[in-house]
């Protein structure tokens, strides 16, 4: 009997969870990657990533243009390229600097508060990428399709946050109902498409 009511409760469990396909457009039926998705919730505060996150640094840009880490995550730096670059931020949810280096710097950062943190390079004017720090362990940026997918999310009344490099405006917040089984959401943007940061094209290379 006991190893019946172990196999009841595994099932009643697995049959709760939630699925979600959110998708964004905009205004123009475009869709619109590099928007973070974030659903908070009280009971599922951010859960910091074990091996840290990267953004690395090459053909003189950041890669990823858009990360999500969990608030407390750390965060490397490595520069792929052949010349040397000075990372910095300014932003509220983190101000540091990482100056002139090659390769790997020496300690990762410690992304402790959330937010969006703007990242650019003192050497390098066009080089640009944003990292979002999320509150809750539910975050994901957007495709090239707009499309952004979560897998065994509990069934709750979550806040829907999002955010967009290109957006002129803060995005109010809305809730958002998930029931167990498969969600779809379609959300539609008033913002428009924009060329990502790239290098100015010289006789030298990265």
């Amino acid at each position: 009997m006991k190893l019946i009511a172990v196999v009841l409760c595994c099932c009643v469990f697995a049959t709760s969870a939630a699925t979600l396909n959110i998708q964004v457009t905009n205004n123009a039926n475009q869709p619109l990657p590099f928007t973070v998705v974030e659903l908070i919730h009280p009971d599922y505060p951010a859960l910091p990533l074990a091996d840290g996150a990267q953004v690395v640094q090459q053909d003189l840009n950041f890669q990823p243009f858009v990360s999500v880490v969990p608030q407390g995550t750390r965060v490397e730096f490595p520069n792929l390229d052949k010349t040397r670059h000075h990372v910095y931020s300014f932003s509220e949810a983190k101000a540091f600097e990482l100056r002139l280096y090659a390769g790997k710097p020496e300690a990762p950062v410690l992304f402790d508060k959330a937010g969006v943190v703007t990242l650019g390079c003192n050497i390098h004017d066009h080089m640009l990428a944003y990292l979002y720090v999320s509150s809750s362990r539910y975050a994901a940026v957007t495709n090239a399709d707009g499309e952004v997918f979560f897998l065994d999310l509990p069934p709750a009344l979550y806040t829907l946050r999002l955010w967009q490099p290109w957006q002129s405006q803060p995005i109010a917040d809305e809730t958002l109902q998930i029931s167990a089984g498969d969600n779809t959401k379609k959300l539609q943007l008033d913002i428009a498409v924009q060329a990502l940061p790239k290098a100015p094209k010289t006789g030298f290379g990265g």
